[in-house]
């Protein structure tokens, strides 16, 4: 290369690698310059979670339902201990459920009624359960195994197997929300009793607004075959027929919108009872009732 082409090639050269570092410079920003982007940018400012990804998003999920009826009813059958008539009763019920996406979601819980005034167990009865449940929309299927036991009472304790089918028909009712929820339950008791127990019933929720209210209308009928602890004493007693009714309402009330409540603490609602019992044949074994009583429901 001759001399005077270097004299004017090396400048041209030089001028052209310091443009290139000087673009360079300028495509790279510092973490400042990164935090006041503008929103239009392509990279994104983090965000926090939403008030939805506060909630439980896991797999396990727990509910817990304190009430206190007047009345113990239990499958149209007043549950007092004799010589006690309608005794007030303090019960839990606690479940544990495991989501498992498409597959059947099991559970396990426990349920127990107390009384105080009991001279033989506070603890009247405590119910063990375990089972799966499987929603596939509109239908959900559930079954399980429940196990009834009387602390320091002999010859009661008995256990059933457990199956029932409930609808959700707000598609047939173009509603947001079920219409009557329909539901088919049945029971087989296989220790004590050796029969079958079956309810069928139906549930109508009423939204009240933006209250945070609502109110269920529930009505439901029992059926037994074949089951002994339904008999009635006497010569005209039966194994077999339609047992009892029931019919009622509910009101139930969110707390986390009275209380402000984060979501990321559970959902609470308390929730009010008010139902007639009524018994269906004569010689089947059932009470006729009007009871009531309060609760605190909590989902997390």
């Amino acid at each position: 290369m001759s001399k005077q082409v270097r004299l004017w090639f090396w400048p041209i050269v030089a001028a052209v690698m310091m443009s290139s570092v000087g673009m360079v410079r300028a495509q790279v920003r510092t973490p400042f310059q990164v935090l006041d982007q503008e929103p239009d940018d392509v990279y994104l400012r983090p965000t926090g979670p939403t008030e939805e990804q506060l909630t439980n998003q896991g797999g396990v999920h727990f509910s817990l339902d304190v009430t206190y009826f007047t009345t113990y009813m239990y499958r149209g059958v007043d549950q007092s201990t004799p010589p006690i008539r309608n005794e007030h009763a303090l019960q839990f019920d606690g479940r544990l459920s495991f989501d498992l996406q498409k597959l059947p979601h099991p559970f396990v819980g426990v349920f127990s009624n107390i009384f105080n005034d009991d001279k033989v167990s506070r603890f009247e009865e405590v119910r063990p359960y375990a089972g799966l449940e499987w929603t596939i929309r509109p239908i959900t299927l559930s079954t399980g195994f429940t196990g009834y036991i009387f602390p320091n009472r002999e010859g009661v304790d008995t256990q059933e197997v457990w199956a029932k089918i409930s609808a959700d028909d707000s598609r047939v009712f173009h509603t947001d929300i079920p219409f009557l929820a329909p539901y088919v339950y049945g029971a087989y008791d296989f220790n004590k009793y050796k029969g079958f127990y079956v309810e069928a019933g139906v549930k109508h929720d009423i939204l009240i607004g933006d209250t945070g209210v609502i109110v269920s209308i529930v009505g439901d009928c029992g059926y037994v075959a074949h089951d002994r602890y339904f008999k009635r004493a006497g010569p005209n007693g039966a194994e077999t027929g339609f047992q009892h009714y029931d019919a009622g309402t509910e009101v139930t009330y969110d707390l986390d919108t009275l209380l402000h409540i984060p979501t990321r603490f559970g959902h609470w609602e308390v929730k009010g009872y008010l139902f007639y019992t009524g018994s269906v044949e004569e010689g089947i074994r059932a009470d006729s009732r009007i009871w009531g009583g309060a609760g605190l429901n909590f989902r997390y």
